[in-house]
């Protein structure tokens, strides 16, 4: 079997990125943007069917045991096993049935009781034997096999004492977390009330999808991505109208958001050229800017701050360095600011499907696009050809984001790398 080389392991330390002279290592762009959010206070309770993709913001503790009395594993018969004496075959006399949603009866003396799954065991039956197990003859069974003790049985509490932890705050509630708290009558949940986001695009080139386009614009996709990405239950969007380069403009704007948002997501207008006015009016209206320059690609001019109480997030205006940036950075702060314990991304690792050439000196984020796995089940990730900030087309190619060490400058086909699923 063919080994392969792990070249990076899911620990952002290992990347390379803290060596790029002047630029700020991923991993420690993303603490001091947590530093800067705590999980929203304000709490509601919502009926249980109403709480789908939002945060728990309480421990939840399992009210009744589960399962909540003893049952049946499988359709068949239970029976008594001291009933069963001496050598077999045993031939028992079948006393009734019961039913899922049946009262328990006891079971008499010597006899079997048909019973079917879930339904509740019969007072002093200890084994339920399959019914492919026995032979029926006519008012009876024959059994062939002692049944062990307790088999087929499921008991009370075997799943979970009453008492116990049943969910933790911060976990979102799916349909395995809906499951388990229906299951334990858990009618209804306190979550975290959403995370309150704005979004502001600017740039004097951007126009709405669809309007005719003057000469030298182009239609805004980041607008369009950043509400798809935001499309969460603990997420309430704030939308707000594409902004030119304009100081006093955007300066209105971005205090309108701030004032209202939790998050406030810009992008453009966060690098150095003469129309990146983003940085001077978050500084002019009181905000601070915690981080810029990241050892990362796309999107060396990230930036991260505070105005008032909400985080500022300015990503880069190229749509695919936007993109990565949100996946990477921007959706780890917001899953904190949401409540989330564990807010991810998530991380795993995949075989390169083809040889890669990368340019030292940045850890970089390239689209790829995970194929399955090869014979020995190992997956595969392929990353897609001419990669570059501005191809947003390329991102609807895309499955995942294979993060390349900032020092490596070819990896060859199945070489391990880190992979952040979309």
């Amino acid at each position: 079997m063919t080994a392969h080389q792990t070249l990076h392991r899911p620990d952002p330390v290992t990347c390379g990125c803290d060596t790029a002279p002047g630029l700020l290592p991923v991993d420690q762009a993303i603490a001091r943007g947590l530093a800067l959010v705590s999980p929203v206070p304000e709490v509601e309770t919502l009926p249980l069917a109403a709480a789908t993709g939002r945060v728990l913001a309480r421990d939840i503790a399992a009210p009744v045991p589960l399962p909540l009395f003893d049952n049946a594993a499988m359709d068949g018969y239970a029976c008594r096993s001291g009933d069963l004496s001496g050598q077999g075959p045993w031939v028992l006399p079948v006393a009734g049935c019961a039913r899922a949603g049946d009262v328990p009866t006891p079971l008499p003396n010597g006899s079997a009781m048909r019973i079917l799954t879930g339904a509740p065991v019969p007072q002093g039956a200890d084994a339920v034997i399959a019914q492919e197990a026995v032979r029926r003859q006519g008012e009876a069974i024959a059994i062939a096999a002692r049944p062990r003790t307790e088999q087929h049985i499921r008991r009370t509490g075997d799943d979970l004492a009453a008492g116990m932890p049943l969910l933790p705050a911060g976990r979102i509630v799916r349909a395995p977390e809906a499951a388990a708290l229906a299951g334990a009558g858990v009618a209804e949940v306190t979550v975290r009330r959403r995370v309150r986001v704005a979004i502001l695009c600017s740039g004097s080139e951007l126009a709405v999808p669809g309007t005719p386009l003057k000469p030298g614009q182009i239609w805004d996709a980041n607008h369009a991505m950043l509400t798809a990405a935001l499309d969460r239950p603990c997420i309430d969007r704030i939308p707000l109208p594409a902004c030119a380069d304009d100081p006093e403009a955007l300066r209105e704007l971005v205090a309108q958001a701030a004032a209202q948002a939790d998050i406030m997501i810009t992008t453009g207008g966060v690098s150095v050229g003469d129309e990146d006015h983003m940085a001077a009016v978050i500084q002019d209206l009181g905000g601070r800017i915690e981080v810029t320059k990241l050892a990362m690609k796309p999107g060396k001019p990230l930036s991260l701050g505070q105005i008032g109480h909400a985080l500022w997030l300015g990503l880069p205006g190229n749509p695919v360095a936007a993109f990565v940036t949100w996946h990477v950075i921007g959706q780890v702060l917001a899953g904190r600011m949401a409540g989330l314990s564990d807010p991810g991304p998530a991380k795993t690792l995949a075989a390169l499907g083809a040889p890669i050439r990368h340019k030292p000196g940045r850890c970089e984020y390239r689209p790829a696009r995970l194929p399955g796995h090869d014979a020995r089940g190992v997956a595969q990730v392929i990353c897609l050809d001419g990669a570059g900030s501005h191809r947003v087309a390329q991102l609807a190619g895309a499955d995942a984001l294979v993060m390349i060490p900032a020092d490596v400058e070819a990896m060859s086909r199945g070489d391990l790398v880190e992979v952040l699923p979309l």
